[in-house]
């Protein structure tokens, strides 16, 4: 889906002051895509990463090294479609276990003792770094070089935010048999064009099966509440995407059953660079 149409649907199938209210909640993005001949890099999907000296390949205690999925140049992103917390420099890294050491290993973001199995490193601008020995026991994803284009990207309807935006203080969202009649295009429209998941940076994240924000806010929140209550809310907009891979054919990844690896981060944990602190939901 292009920019255009999400304002053109929202147009088309939302009445009086809907459209504007749902427009309002669109977030830049960078879309990442294979970078064509003679265009500048700005990620890279598979290969090598290159870090600096004395740093250790990332692992698993207990599990083993984690494979490298992508390296991304802070950079050269259009910084139009960028949050303004997002680093302006510098090089980040992501790693997760992917099953090669140890099949039956695999991060789930509510289970706090998995979540050393997803790992996103910062390397400051002007660190020396030097290309690294993938670990024996992992085979390295074809290197696929990526450019990208900035970007809006649209919120999934389940959000706390976009059901306040089209039903008010109405909670939880309806069954979609009890959708009201005013909201019925746009929603069946909606679905029919968001389809695509991709590789993206920031925004808002294009889930294979439901909100990846509450799939971190019900961890956070410790499972005390049911979906749609406000404190679970409230942790579910406290979660914005850093990063969203999809399964990719040309760096021969596929994520479960054609799915995704989505990096979610607090706004202030982004601001401070603590990516130590950002979770990887998987869906697939």
């Amino acid at each position: 889906m292009t920019d255009g149409q999400y304002s053109r649907l929202a147009t088309e199938h939302l009445p009086g002051g809907l459209a504007e209210r749902w427009t309002a909640l669109l977030r830049p993005c960078a879309r990442l895509r294979r970078a064509e001949t003679g265009e500048r890099v700005v990620a890279v999907f598979g290969g090598a990463p290159e870090l600096p000296s004395g740093t250790d390949w990332p692992e698993w205690p207990g599990r083993g090294p984690l494979s490298f999925v992508a390296s991304v140049r802070c950079a050269a992103l259009p910084r139009d479609g960028l949050a303004e917390e997002f680093p302006r420099d510098g090089t980040l890294l992501f790693f997760a276990i992917d099953g090669q050491v140890d099949e039956d290993a695999f991060v789930s973001v509510d289970d706090p003792e998995t979540w050393a199995g997803a790992q996103v490193l910062y390397i400051p601008q002007h660190t020396p770094a030097v290309p690294a020995d993938t670990p024996s026991a992992l085979e390295t994803f074809p290197r696929v070089e990526l450019g990208a284009d900035p970007g809006r990207s649209a919120p999934d309807l389940w959000l706390p935010q976009a059901r306040r935006a089209l039903l008010g203080d109405t909670r939880p969202w309806p069954h979609p048999r009890d959708t009201p009649a005013e909201l019925k295009a746009f929603v069946r429209a909606f679905g029919r064009l968001r389809t695509r998941i991709g590789h993206q940076i920031g925004g808002h994240a294009v889930p294979v099966q439901g909100s990846v924000e509450y799939e971190i806010a019900n961890t956070a929140s410790g499972g005390r509440y049911a979906w749609g209550d406000g404190p679970l809310d409230e942790e579910a907009e406290r979660w914005v995407p850093l990063a969203q891979f999809g399964s990719d054919s040309a760096a021969k990844t596929t994520w479960g059953d054609e799915g995704a690896l989505y990096w979610l981060i607090r706004p202030e944990d982004l601001a401070a660079h603590r990516f130590d602190r950002a979770r990887l939901v998987v869906q697939g």
